[in-house]
């Protein structure tokens, strides 16, 4: 077995990350990474929408994210039992279609005008995401050589943030200034001449016909069904998005994976998973990730707000600024990945998250943000390497483990709500133990860091034998 941080010596010694016949394949299945970057970005401004549009609790609106990560969290298993009685080409289309249905459960909610059935949409739609995140992934990774198993996914995964991006600009472009439009409406809707005046003519136009002369709460009623059509498009596009991508996965070959068993032995593929240290420990720090990169792209506005003194909108564009040096970043990591052993770059990585975050906390200012947008570098490894190396070696155990490392994707749900609990802590002043309440929190995304790093020198020094 090679030595894990030795430079390879020449093109002959390499294996090929890609075969000829899996290019297509393989691009095809690239594709799925983007797809849900771009619900998982589109959807995040929801839970700010939401609280407007329905006049809810910030606790009501927090629904949206654990019916997202919910969704996760039940379909995860499912679909790895699913993948692992069929073929990983059956979990796509039905990942697919399960995404297609929640966007298209977009509709009903909106005409119905029910926070519920918006929460049973996203519900549903990330069962989609389930089962394509448990089938993309070590489909990806048996495409070829297990040596470049770990290269092969991080390439694929540098087009989830593209997604990523792309969700962030329809989000800001076409739902929150469209809605900053609309909602103009509301502010002044006794008066409403003088309120319609003060949004786009097009817009106006249309408002003034449907709302003037009406009663105060059916006008209100109007408005909130506008806001909802505006909520509702996105989804719809990719909804139409979806069942063009459904019919092309349909009528494509796609290769083989390893005989897939007759008979799934859950129990006895679960007792070996948890005998291995490498996986447990992969689904541990995957936990600490993810939950690390949503506090991360969450709280930037909050901190620039607060440390700044700037609007929501301004910060947001550095929000999607991070974004960049996060895709961009990516890549350049996935062409390190040749030179260096996953687990010894992820370490390194790490050590960068946590100087970045360090900074973030200490540094006053706008070096302070500088230095909060540039833990997005560090991150941009972190999942796909996470997850290469958890899985490595473990064969057709690898369809079931896949399955827990989907599942600890719910650490983005559960450790948001505790950064803003410590947000809070600073009450009016926002002030915490001397520092801003809000760089105080970001202690929580530097014990993160802490173990990832951890579980990437345990990777390179201890689980060497399996990690190439």
């Amino acid at each position: 077995m090679s030595n894990p941080i030795a430079v390879e010596t020449g093109p002959k010694q390499e294996a090929p990350l890609l075969t000829p016949e899996v290019v297509f394949p393989f691009m095809l299945v690239t594709t799925l990474f983007a797809l849900w970057g771009f619900a998982n970005d589109v959807t995040n401004p929801l839970v700010a929408a939401f609280k407007d549009i329905f006049q809810i609790s910030n606790v009501q609106s927090s629904y949206v994210q654990t019916a997202f990560y919910g969704g996760y969290a039940t379909m995860a298993l499912p679909a790895a039992l699913f993948i692992r009685r069929f073929s990983y080409k059956a979990g796509i289309l039905v990942g697919l279609g399960l995404y297609a249905l929640g966007a298209f459960l977009f509709l009903p909610a909106s005409v119905t005008m029910s926070f519920w059935l918006f929460l049973l949409a996203l519900y549903v739609l990330t069962f989609g995401l389930a089962f394509l995140e448990t089938t993309a992934n070590p489909y990806i990774l048996s495409m070829g050589a297990e040596k470049t198993a770990t290269r092969r996914l991080n390439l694929a995964q540098a087009f989830n943030p593209i997604g990523s991006l792309v969700g962030m600009v329809v989000a800001s472009q076409f739902i929150l200034t469209n809605l900053e439009q609309v909602g103009t409406l509301k502010k002044g809707i006794k008066e409403l001449p003088a309120a319609v005046s003060t949004i786009p003519s097009e817009v106006a136009g249309q408002a003034t016909g449907a709302l003037q002369g009406l009663p105060v709460a059916e006008a209100l009623a109007r408005v909130q069904g506008q806001e909802l059509n505006i909520v509702r498009l996105p989804y719809l596009v990719i909804g139409l998005v979806l069942l063009v991508m459904i019919l092309i996965f349909a009528v494509s070959k796609m290769p083989k994976s390893a005989p897939h068993d007759l008979e799934v032995h859950v129990w006895q593929t679960a007792k070996r998973l948890f005998r291995n240290k490498r996986y447990i420990e992969g689904v541990v720090a995957q936990a600490f990730y993810v939950g690390a990169q949503i506090m991360c792209w969450t709280f930037i506005i909050h901190y620039a707000k607060f440390n700044l003194g700037w609007e929501a909108s301004k910060a947001q564009r550095y929000n999607i600024i991070a974004m960049i040096i996060f895709c961009s970043s990516r890549f350049i990591c996935t062409y390190l990945l040749k030179f260096f052993s996953p687990g010894r770059l992820l370490m390194s990585l790490a050590i960068g998250g946590i100087v970045t975050t360090l900074g973030a906390i200490f540094v006053q200012g706008i070096v302070g943000l500088y230095s909060l947008i540039a833990i997005s570098a560090c991150m941009s490894l972190m999942f796909p390497t996470i997850y290469g190396i958890a899985l490595d070696g473990l064969g057709q155990d690898a369809k079931l483990g896949s399955a827990g490392l989907i599942f600890a994707i719910v650490g983005g749900a559960l450790m948001p709500p505790l950064q803003g609990r410590i947000i809070d802590w600073g009450g009016e002043s926002g002030m915490l133990l001397g520092f801003p309440a809000v760089s105080a929190s970001f202690v929580l995304p530097l014990i993160c860091f802490l173990i990832i790093a951890l579980y990437g020198y345990r990777s390179y020094r201890f689980h060497h034998s399996v990690v190439h």
